[in-house]
């Protein structure tokens, strides 16, 4: 098991109930997260100072309790326990429904603002160094116009501030709703670039909001995330009335045919 293991030795009174405590408030803290493999037994028992059985008894109360699942053959893993933020079906109503994603936009930019200004206020140094290490991978995968590894950098970074902000409530309620970024069900990183050009300006955008939370500054980091959410805003707006000019412009080509 390598050193840097978030899990730490426990006592030997009521061992397994130890345990159980450990895993339990690293699920509250956010620390482990739905879908989260933990590691093998044996990794997981040396890292806790427990014996396997031991461990194996504290697993097994995880897993009655719904907290945990085990995949034989592919070991533990922390079950689902959010929830989706919508049915499939919702999910595909909204994203015939474009008018759903300005609701969707406001609901975001004020809980991001919020976990922003947070953040700033409450980042640890190693949220910070996580964000100083996303912020690298934004610039290396841009200079290399990567676009799968800069999608991946801006899904992480967003999480790392909400992470940052210490708050468990939006932790696991954010992560629900990134399920619909994940999904692209109202736009994709591909989209906003083309109505940025070069990505620069996401790019930017992103670092602003990192620099801002580690700088401590939470006005710089609410107002910085307040124009980013706006720049998303607009531009799928300028791209849907964009789509509607062509679509109009075709049919009279047609016509005119």
């Amino acid at each position: 098991m390598a050193e840097s293991s978030p899990f730490d030795p426990v006592g030997h009174e009521s061992v397994a109930e130890a345990v159980i405590e450990q895993i339990e408030q690293m699920i509250v803290d956010g620390i482990l997260k739905e879908g989260r493999k933990l590691p093998s037994e044996r990794d997981l028992a040396d890292a806790m100072g427990v014996s396997r059985p031991k461990l194996r008894e504290a697993l097994q109360t995880l897993e009655q309790r719904g907290l945990i699942h085990v995949r034989h053959g592919e070991g533990s893993f922390i079950a689902q326990l959010t929830g989706r933020a919508m049915s499939p079906a919702l999910l595909d109503l909204y994203a015939r429904h474009g008018s759903a994603f300005y609701d969707y936009m406001e609901y975001r930019r004020e809980q991001e603002a919020f976990a922003s200004r947070l953040a700033a206020e409450r980042a640890t140094e190693a949220d910070k160094q996580r964000l100083r290490d996303i912020v690298h991978d934004l610039q290396v995968s841009w200079e290399n116009d990567d676009h799968e590894a800069s999608r991946d950098a801006d899904f992480r970074l967003h999480v790392a501030v909400v992470d940052a902000s210490q708050n468990t409530t939006l932790i696991h309620m954010m992560a629900s709703i990134y399920d619909l970024t994940k999904q692209g069900v109202f736009y994709n990183r591909s989209f906003l670039r083309t109505m940025d050009g070069s990505g620069r300006t996401l790019l930017a955008q992103h670092i602003e909001i990192a620099d801002a939370i580690i700088a401590g500054d939470p006005d710089r980091a609410e107002t910085a995330s307040r124009v980013h959410m706006d720049f998303v805003e607009d531009s799928y707006r300028k791209g849907r009335e964009q789509a509607r000019r062509e679509a109009l412009a075709e049919k009279r080509r047609k016509l005119s045919a």
